[in-house]
């Protein structure tokens, strides 16, 4: 195993995130690991902002995060 890139923490630790839903402007938890979420207050579908995540672009990502969360993330982004 490569060294432990700060990038891939988000993905295998977890933790959630307030996004501002554009549609009615309540706050809406996303976990850093997921793209998107339901709103509860207007039910529309809230996506993170649109960040490249190391997974898509480093040569090390299915070694340094792990075959699992790298494959889990890769199929969420192909939806």
């Amino acid at each position: 195993m490569i060294f432990n890139c700060p990038g891939s923490d988000k993905f295998k630790k977890p933790y959630p995130e307030n996004i501002k839903c554009l549609s009615c402007g309540g706050e809406v938890e996303i976990w850093t690991d997921e793209l998107s979420a339901g709103c509860p207050h207007c039910g529309k579908m809230v996506l993170r902002h649109g960040e490249q995540c190391c997974l898509e672009w480093c040569k090390h990502a299915r070694e340094c995060a792990g075959e699992k969360i790298y494959e889990d993330y890769m199929r969420k982004i192909r939806r």
